[in-house]
């Protein structure tokens, strides 16, 4: 596909958007119920009318993937399996991918490398570090995904700019590469989030479907997952470019119920790990923020009854927003 009709197939008319089910992504209950077993995760996903689950195995067992998978398919569910990607020997994750398998899992959704670059690496060099380090690790487990035929699903995870992604995905042109696109985590690193979507659906074998809240504080922004319609994303060109281009890709929930998170991009510390960022960027996103104009939910003190009821409503909220709105 040539940027060119890429292009044009995301300027298509909202109506002629494929439908398909939402699913549920454990980060969707970190907070409280942190849900460990993903046979319990798929039946409580159904109860609230999801499609699918994005989960970690809880036992790489092959009998207990393959119950999994039946159950799946008894309730007409899909299942997306996260792991890390091997740091060092392969073995472990060679058996994943193959428990993977065994479950019916149509992917690998791992990060590479994961932290928010803004807090975890105090200067650009330990950053580039962690860079060459995480896309070692992906050279590591391609052959395995490969092999097994597991496509690998790396999250944009407010570690590599749209352009370092481009960048990094160019290098392979292996068909079991691939990104799990998240909608809104590169807000984080004042990417346009509507031209993130637009430039790595072409490689989307996964999505991470959220809206963004943003607010103003005197070292940047806060920014937090809200309930879908709640927050600045156009959710329904979002929808429409990855359904149009990528038809049987899912899409998963992942609503984050917890405090605002700080992007301190008016402090030094911020800028020294993105030199490359530009005014244009940080002019974009200071308008996008200014325009917003919103108080962010606090739930953090929230006592565990109290946060299990919020977590739950907020899903609840999301999968009602997307069958009614987004056609999901």
């Amino acid at each position: 596909m040539t940027r060119r009709t890429f292009l044009a197939l995301a300027a298509a008319p909202l109506s002629a958007a494929p439908r398909a089910s939402m699913g549920l992504a454990t980060t969707c209950f970190m907070t409280a119920r942190r849900p460990k077993d993903a046979r319990e995760f798929l039946d409580y996903a159904h109860s609230l009318g999801a499609g699918g689950i994005q989960a970690s195995l809880p036992s790489l067992d092959l009998k207990y993937a393959s119950d999994l998978r039946r159950r799946a398919e008894e309730l007409g569910m899909y299942i997306e399996v996260m792991a890390e990607l091997p740091r060092a020997g392969t073995e472990t994750f060679e058996r994943t991918v193959i428990a993977a398998r065994e479950a019916g899992a149509l992917c690998i959704r791992t990060v590479a490398p994961g932290p928010r670059r803004y807090e975890a690496f105090p200067t650009l060099d330990a950053w580039k570090r962690a860079a060459a380090d995480s896309e070692a690790a992906l050279v590591r487990a391609l052959p395995i995904a490969e092999k097994h035929r597991m496509p690998l699903a790396v999250e944009n995870h407010r570690d590599r700019t749209l352009e370092e992604w481009l960048e990094l995905l160019g290098r392979y042109s292996s068909e079991y590469l691939g990104v799990c696109l998240d909608t809104g985590n590169n807000v984080a690193l004042l990417d346009d989030p509507l031209e993130v979507v637009r430039r790595l659906t072409p490689y989307a074998v996964s999505t991470h479907v959220k809206d963004m809240g943003v607010e103003e504080y005197p070292d940047g922004f806060l920014l937090t997952e809200v309930p879908l319609g709640d927050g600045v994303l156009d959710l329904k060109q979002m929808v429409y470019v990855i359904g149009k281009a990528r038809p049987k890709t899912k899409f998963s929930l992942e609503m984050i119920t917890r405090d605002p998170t700080p992007v301190p991009w008016l402090t030094e510390k911020y800028w020294t790990t993105m030199p490359s960022r530009d005014a244009r960027e940080l002019a974009r996103t200071l308008a996008m923020v200014r325009a917003a104009k919103t108080r962010l939910p606090r739930p953090g003190t929230l006592d565990r009854a109290a946060l299990l009821r919020l977590e739950e409503d907020n899903v609840r909220r999301c999968l009602s927003f997307a069958r009614e709105q987004l056609g999901l």
